[in-house]
């Protein structure tokens, strides 16, 4: 029997209604995706996300969403396993890279394809470690609070200082998605830091914590997961942030995944010491 070729392979961008599919596979991968993750995803760029099917039948799949005019980010970059060797995988990555046209490209690559990445002008910029545990007994600290819709403004200020690039429409979306829950802490006059706690397949993640301080990531995730106790939690620490790999540490949580961040050329400064734990794998 004739394996499919790459020239039988028939690329579309992917709408929401495909996000089944995607983020099924990425489980299979034990990637762990949020429940709820797909309309903030495509809320960003809703032409960024492609699908290669072969007689209709979806066989691989990625993103590259685009932010603003000098930015993007690679992600969900998969082919279905029995179809893997064939140059499906490849084949949809360059329909997709051109996407993002001049911008710099970020990912957050798997070991077994990090080689590859280099191959394809991406350069490391740091180990990401996804660190899990069971949620430690913890109370909501002094200072932090739930997020209402008055903080957008600020969370989305705040959030552009953390970030390779502004993000407003993604945050609007996931910062009011009904099961993701959100924390700030206020030093009385300014936020300090925010973050989200939401349903993911295996466990609970938090992503993004962003904080001036170790003292402020600590108490946004205590606040985070101050209603999970001994529910499986998971974050994933920049590993360049030692103070945000000594929080996870502390809480009892250990390594059980891993990526590295590369990049195709350069992006703008941003504060990396306010990123004790990154938004998402999919979407930077």
């Amino acid at each position: 029997m004739t394996s499919p070729a790459p020239q039988d392979l028939v690329i579309t961008q992917a709408t929401l209604e495909d996000w089944p599919v995607i983020s099924g596979w990425a489980a299979d991968e034990g990637w762990n995706p949020g429940l709820s993750d797909g309309p903030a995803f495509f809320a960003q760029d809703p032409e960024g996300f492609f699908l290669g099917r072969i007689d209709g039948e979806p066989v691989s799949a990625i993103s590259v969403v685009n932010y603003g005019p000098d930015y993007a980010f690679l992600g969900c970059y998969l082919v279905r396993p029995d179809l893997r060797g064939r140059g499906h995988g490849i084949t949809i990555w360059k329909t997709a890279l051109a996407h993002a046209g001049n911008r710099t490209v970020g990912l957050d690559g798997v070991v077994a394809q990090q080689d590859n990445y280099r191959q394809s002008g991406f350069e490391l910029a740091y180990r990401t470690i996804r660190f899990a545990g069971t949620a430690p007994e913890a109370e909501v600290p002094a200072g932090v609070r739930p997020a209402g819709p008055a903080d957008l403004a600020a969370i989305t200020a705040y959030d552009s200082a953390c970030h390779p690039a502004d993000r407003p429409r993604f945050l609007a979306e996931w910062l009011t998605t009904p099961q993701h829950r959100t924390a700030v802490r206020h030093d009385g006059e300014r936020l300090t830091g925010y973050g989200v706690i939401r349903p993911a397949r295996d466990s609970l993640r938090i992503g993004p914590l962003f904080a001036d301080t170790a003292e402020d990531a600590r108490a946004l995730f205590a606040a985070l997961t101050a209603g999970a106790a001994g529910t499986e939690v998971a974050v994933d620490v920049p590993e360049t942030n030692t103070a945000g790999v000594a929080l996870a540490e502390a809480a009892g949580f250990t390594p059980s995944f891993e990526t590295a961040r590369m990049y195709t050329g350069p992006v703008r400064p941003y504060a990396t010491e306010r990123v004790f734990g990154v938004t998402t794998l999919e979407l930077g």
